[in-house]
This record gives C-alpha cells, sequence and structure tokens, in this order.
C-alpha cells in the first residue's frame, strides 16, 4: 500500500471509533510499524485533518469532520448507492426523499466521473412489498426516537382486538414487507415489538421517555433473547 493509500486508510480507520484509539491499535489495522502511524498521523495533521490526541493516550477525529466524496473507493460508492436505493424502495416516504438527496449531494460534490459510476453501478435492490403503499407513521416513529417523546397508539392484537398504549419507541426495524417498533410498553410496563401494520391510530406526544433511550436500548438488548416475538 502506497502512502497516499494508507494515509486514507488511516483517516477511515478514525473514522469508525467514536472514542480515542491508540496508536498501537491503528499500526495494528493498517499493517506497519507504531513508528510509520505516528508519522503518518503527524502528516495528516500537517494536512489540515483535525486529529485530537497525543502518543501513549490515543487519536481521535473531531466531530463534524467529512472526507469528500473522492475519497469514496468503488466497493464504498457501490454500498452507498444500493443502501440508498433499498431505503427509497421502502414504505417511509420522508426516509426515501432523505436518501434520494443525500445521493444527489454526493453527485453534485464529485468530479463527472464518479456521478457516472452513481448513476450506473448496476445494482438494484428489489422489492417484494408495493413501494406506493406508504406509511407515514414511520416518520413520526422516527421523530419520537430523535426526541425521546412518547407515543399513543391504538394497537390490535391477532385476533383484532384492540388496546391504547404509551410506548416509548427504541428501535425500528424495516423488514421486507413490515416494519417491527420495539418500544417500552407503559401499559405492560416491559419491552414489547409493536407490527406497523397493526396499530390502527398513532400520535406523538410532548410527554418525555421515563428513561434515555441509549439506557432503554442496552436494555431491551438484554432483554432480546428472552422474547423475539413481535406482539
Amino acid at each position: 500500500m502506497n502512502k497516499t493509500a494508507r494515509l486514507f486508510a488511516v483517516m477511515d480507520a478514525l473514522r469508525r471509533h467514536r472514542r480515542p484509539i491508540t496508536a498501537a491499535v491503528l499500526a495494528e489495522e493498517q499493517g506497519v510499524s507504531v513508528r510509520t502511524l505516528y508519522r503518518d498521523i503527524q502528516t495528516l495533521i500537517g494536512l489540515g485533518a483535525p486529529i485530537d490526541g497525543e502518543a501513549g493516550v490515543g487519536y481521535m477525529l473531531k466531530p463534524g469532520f467529512f472526507l469528500p466524496p473522492l475519497m469514496f473507493t468503488p466497493d464504498e460508492l457501490e454500498a452507498l448507492v444500493l443502501g440508498a436505493r433499498w431505503v427509497g424502495a421502502q414504505p417511509d416516504d420522508g426516509l426515501g426523499l432523505a436518501a434520494s438527496n443525500a445521493l444527489a449531494k454526493i453527485a453534485m460534490a464529485s468530479p463527472d466521473d464518479l456521478r457516472d459510476r452513481i448513476n450506473d453501478t448496476g445494482l438494484w435492490p428489489v422489492a417484494v412489498w408495493s413501494p406506493k403503499a406508504l406509511m407515514p407513521i414511520l416518520g413520526e416513529v422516527r421523530q419520537a426516537m430523535r426526541s425521546e417523546k412518547a407515543l399513543r397508539i391504538s394497537y390490535a392484537d391477532e385476533s383484532g382486538n384492540a388496546t391504547e398504549r404509551t410506548i416509548w419507541p427504541v428501535q425500528l426495524a424495516y423488514y421486507e414487507g413490515k416494519q417491527v417498533i420495539a418500544a417500552w410498553c407503559c401499559l405492560r410496563e416491559a419491552f414489547r415489538h409493536f407490527r406497523t401494520d397493526r396499530i390502527t391510530a398513532l400520535a406523538l406526544t410532548d410527554e418525555r421517555y421515563g428513561r434515555r433511550r441509549a439506557a432503554l436500548e442496552k436494555a431491551w438488548r438484554e432483554s432480546w433473547p428472552e422474547d423475539r416475538r413481535a406482539r
């Protein structure tokens, strides 16, 4: 690997870590000596890369740094395009539009040859449902998770019996043909999984979650093996 490619690889590695990572770990990932890694870090800092840290402590990128699309490898670009097109096939119109806009921004900030590759990657997702069957409630669920505000829903079980519930959404899973909300159910005082096609009414409230979503997610993951059924 030449030096330029190695410097890009170091930046990619730093972007993957949200906390300081030591030179020894970075050097092992890149297959170089620690001394070479230190030189690479200093080169990147000299070129203007916003790297915080020091030898013996660890390094990390300052928040907000963005690598221009020119640095995407062919595999990375194809992954972005395929992912955006898969999102666009979902019944979540807000997320689909956002994916389309994100690709457009990448294309506008890219040289002509990269724009051509974005338009002709030859990769397309195949949806097994009608992309026209939009579900506006998906956007409200995402908003609830971002703001950590409770949702009030009317939910029908397999027999069609409806209950009124207040839930704190933790995760929203997009399966082929359906979506499932993992949430804390205030009625049952436990984590439950709700199929969106069984939600007959939904309203975003101003009521805050009883716990931070990060703490809820941790607790949900710990409870996941106990109950995998969508209710």
